[in-house]
């Protein structure tokens, strides 16, 4: 059964070693006859989250004005998430997190999808580190 699959892929270097390995992510979930959407979160206008609370506490949009209302109405509708981000001093990439923030108030309507996490990173030996944001955002979600 095809699925609808979105791919945030946050590196700021098109064609940098994360963005590369969402191209191959979508390459395979095409050829598997999926339906795919990548967005590169460089190409967005992402303001930071500024604790308003309108979104969680109000349940209501976000009063700022950029283009991540368009990203979270994409991630509702897909069946499959994927965050791509290369590791920037042992986290994610500036661009990952003002999105992931952004999705404080939505988040719980992200049930019931299959969430996939591609981290590059330079340094091996602290690997368990690198993984620690995608352990807590899985758990919040209830995933």
């Amino acid at each position: 059964m095809s699925k609808n699959i979105l791919i945030l892929s946050s590196s700021p270097r098109r064609g940098g070693n994360s963005d590369t390995l969402c191209d191959e992510f979508m390459r395979g979930a095409i050829e598997s006859g999926n339906q795919v959407e990548k967005i590169f979160l460089r190409d967005k206008n992402i303001h930071p989250c500024t604790g308003c609370s309108v979104c969680s506490r109000y349940k209501k949009p976000c009063p700022q004005k950029d283009d991540v209302a368009e990203v979270i109405e994409k991630m509702l509708a897909a069946d499959v998430i994927v965050m791509g981000t290369p590791v920037y001093f042992y986290a994610m990439s500036a661009q990952m997190k003002m999105m992931i923030d952004r999705c404080c108030g939505p988040y719980t309507e992200m049930k019931n999808k299959e969430f996939y996490f591609i981290a590059t990173a330079a340094e091996a030996r602290n690997c368990r580190r690198h993984t620690k944001w995608a352990d807590w955002y899985r758990e919040r979600s209830g995933l």
